[in-house]
């Protein structure tokens, strides 16, 4: 009887990692033919290359990297040793580096919250719009803001008219406190925690391009469940890049230069994220209603 027992549960959980398994190519493979992973890369050399682009990081470097600095050093003072004591009873040696891959990536949150709440929200959507006019898709950009005849594309920008970043929410600050104890588990853990936090940004990284859009809460549910491969990819880069000690706010801008570009690819159909955008999308979601 245990002997069947035993066999039964090892069947089911040989199947369920053959799915799991197979979810995972899936993903993987979307993400692949889709390159979303390059976006944020593309984002940093089209920042550096197009000068308008800097006005709003600029207009909030001072106190951007007084906060990375302070937040950073913070972290590392007041909580290396702690979670070192407790890393290194389930990672050993490795400790030494998964407790400061673990302290950036907390410090990265602690700065994200802060700063988009608080620094940079009008900045960042700037940015977003500003790369879109650049890209010639000021048609698109119209729909969520004034925009004026003459100038760069930063100063082209005009009134906002409708403003998509929110606050950070509850919801997201008590999901990572649920996903950090995977730090717990050497390596792997770790690099599941970063692919979590992977998706969980990248998300939010078409909130305005979904606006401007005017799609439904349902059409972005949809549209975000069958890109869930390219999302993560690019969400999963983006993170590393901010986890980056005081460069991460210069990473913030550029990864939304990257998301801006990848939206102005989908509206040129130039990826192959083409299939169900636009009115298709609308169709397919007016009928799924």
């Amino acid at each position: 009887m245990a002997n069947r027992a035993v066999e039964s549960f090892q069947a089911k959980a040989q199947e369920v990692a053959k799915e799991d398994f197979g979810r995972a190519r899936v993903l993987i493979n979307d993400a692949a033919k889709s390159r979303s992973y390059l976006y944020p890369i593309k984002g940093i050399i089209y920042f550096i290359t197009h000068r308008a682009l800097w006005k709003p990081l600029l207009s909030k470097l001072v106190p951007t990297l007084t906060l990375s600095v302070g937040v950073v050093a913070g972290m590392f003072f007041f909580t290396y040793v702690p979670q070192l004591a407790i890393l290194v009873l389930v990672n050993g040696p490795l400790a030494l580096f998964t407790t400061v891959l673990l302290i950036l990536n907390e410090s990265s949150v602690i700065i994200n919250l802060i700063s988009k709440n608080f620094l940079l929200q009008d900045a960042i959507l700037d940015t977003f719009d500003g790369t879109l006019v650049s890209r010639d898709a000021a048609g698109i950009v119209s729909e969520g803001r004034q925009l004026k005849s003459g100038g760069d594309s930063i100063q082209r920008l005009g009134k906002v008219l409708k403003s998509p970043f929110s606050r950070f929410s509850p919801k997201a600050l008590v999901r990572y406190l649920i996903y950090l104890p995977l730090n717990f588990i050497p390596v792997v853990g770790t690099v599941i925690f970063i692919l979590l936090q992977g998706r969980s940004r990248g998300n939010g990284v078409h909130d305005r391009y979904f606006q401007l859009k005017k799609w439904s809460a349902s059409q972005r549910s949809s549209w975000l469940a069958e890109h869930t491969g390219p999302y993560t990819a690019f969400g999963t880069v983006a993170t590393l890049l901010e986890m980056v000690p005081v460069a991460s706010i210069f990473f913030s801008f550029t990864n939304t230069v990257g998301a801006a570009l990848w939206a102005a690819d989908i509206e040129e159909k130039d990826t192959e994220m083409t299939q169900g955008t636009a009115p298709g999308l609308r169709e397919a979601a007016k009928k799924a209603e």
